[in-house]
């Protein structure tokens, strides 16, 4: 059921959207989509900004290395970690490593991998660090013998909001290669706010053109993710009864069975709502609740999405409930206040929370959408819970109402 994959063009934004501001008309990119852009910019060297971070680890470099596995990487790519860390490389290959699962019938295709990936400190507001930056991009380019005006880039920032700025500010004045293609991939989450999302919007604005710009949220890349245009709306039956008619209330859940575990740092600055809620699960939402698009045109789904964002209204504290996660019962893990890289030792930044949200609108006036998520919970889980109404007169009072489950992870199922 792979949906079909929209052009290469930088306008391109298929299933993703900048949820803080609707009505800002962002570039976006699911995950899914970066192989078309490595494919859009043909030759390059890539600069992982971030790379000695959580998000890089987990996720970028695995994903990276699936795109070089089934030969994805166009001729003469090679990707430059960038972080203030100090690493040697055995140390760079063994965190980039770290996470990546390598099939058993493929075994050198690792070390290859690794063989065309590379790591310079530097700093992320100093203009010299970003002059080092550049001359050990222009050694590969001259090693790989890149003519001049096909030295084509891709930055890709592996980094919390708060020094998106300051890195692409050092990008553009001295990493920016003149007379190419770049190219500047910017993760979620997109600000903390209405007003700093739309700061963040104008500040790149002024140093990137708009398809210069990619905005990605990672989780549009999961197969059950992609799948959900495909699943509703190339299924007659479903449209009959995808409305508050039938269907009682709607459930999205993501648990996580681990805590922050030396990201708290980072973590307490956002909390769950806004690492997770905002937007992963905002996604989903709005894919789920969202009209039929005139067409698979990045702009025609990116319009029916806004259409039911604009008709959610604020959601109130009768709505929520927060919590945070303490120590485990047997006392081997930590309590949230207690990771280490915490400083506010006070914090009441939630790291479980559940919120309602209600789309006022024909189709979906008065059912719940329920949005649930947490840390340090008792498993991996991430599920659509579509509970249809009660059967009029029933006469099987022992049966229990119809659901219509998607899971996302792990396994990937779609049930009733």
């Amino acid at each position: 059921m792979d949906q079909q994959l929209p052009c290469i063009r930088g306008e391109c934004d298929c299933d993703s959207y900048a949820l803080s501001d609707p009505r800002q008309q962002h570039t976006n990119v699911p995950f899914h989509l970066l192989p078309q852009i490595l494919y859009a910019t043909h030759r390059f060297p890539s600069a992982v900004l971030g790379a000695s971070g959580d998000l890089a680890k987990k996720k970028t470099f695995p994903a990276l290395f699936g795109l070089y596995r089934n030969g994805f990487f166009p001729a003469k790519t090679h990707i430059v970690g960038y972080a203030r860390t100090k690493m040697t490389p055995d140390e760079y290959h063994k965190r980039v490593s770290q996470y990546i699962k390598v099939p058993e019938a493929f075994p050198t295709q690792l070390s290859e991998f690794l063989a065309v990936t590379s790591y310079v400190e530097g700093q992320y507001d100093d203009d010299a660090s970003y002059q080092h930056l550049n001359k050990y991009l222009e050694k590969i380019e001259n090693n790989s013998k890149i003519a001049e005006g096909h030295r084509n880039r891709l930055f890709y920032m592996a980094l919390p909001p708060s020094v998106f700025i300051p890195v692409a500010k050092g990008i553009k004045k001295n990493v920016y290669s003149k007379g190419a293609i770049n190219r500047l991939v910017v993760e979620k989450p997109f600000g903390m706010d209405l007003e700093s999302s739309r700061h963040l919007g104008k500040e790149l604005g002024a140093l990137f053109s708009e398809n210069e710009i990619y905005r990605i949220d990672h989780y549009l890349g999961k197969e059950m993710v992609k799948n959900i245009m495909t699943m509703r709306f190339a299924n007659v039956f479903f449209g009959s009864i995808w409305n508050a008619q039938h269907i009682d209330n709607i459930q999205i859940t993501f648990k996580e069975p681990f805590g922050t575990e030396g990201r708290g740092g980072y973590f307490d600055e956002f909390g769950i709502i806004r690492d997770v809620i905002q937007n992963h699960l905002f996604q989903v939402l709005s894919l789920i609740a969202m009209e039929r698009p005139i067409s698979l045109d990045a702009e025609a789904i990116r319009d029916e999405k806004v259409k039911v964002l604009r008709c959610i209204p604020p959601i109130v504290s009768k709505d929520a409930l927060l919590g945070q996660y303490g120590k485990s019962e047997d006392g081997t893990k930590p309590g949230y206040l207690e990771d280490d890289t915490l400083k506010n030792k006070q914090s009441v930044t939630p790291t479980f929370a559940t919120l309602v949200a209600w789309i006022n609108n024909e189709r979906w006036q008065g059912v719940p959408f329920i949005l649930k998520a947490g840390k340090a919970l008792n498993e991996s889980k991430v599920e659509i819970r579509i509970q249809f109404k009660n059967v009029t007169g029933q006469l099987f009072n022992t049966v229990p109402r119809n659901e219509l489950v998607i899971r996302v992870q792990p396994n990937e199922a779609v049930y009733m």
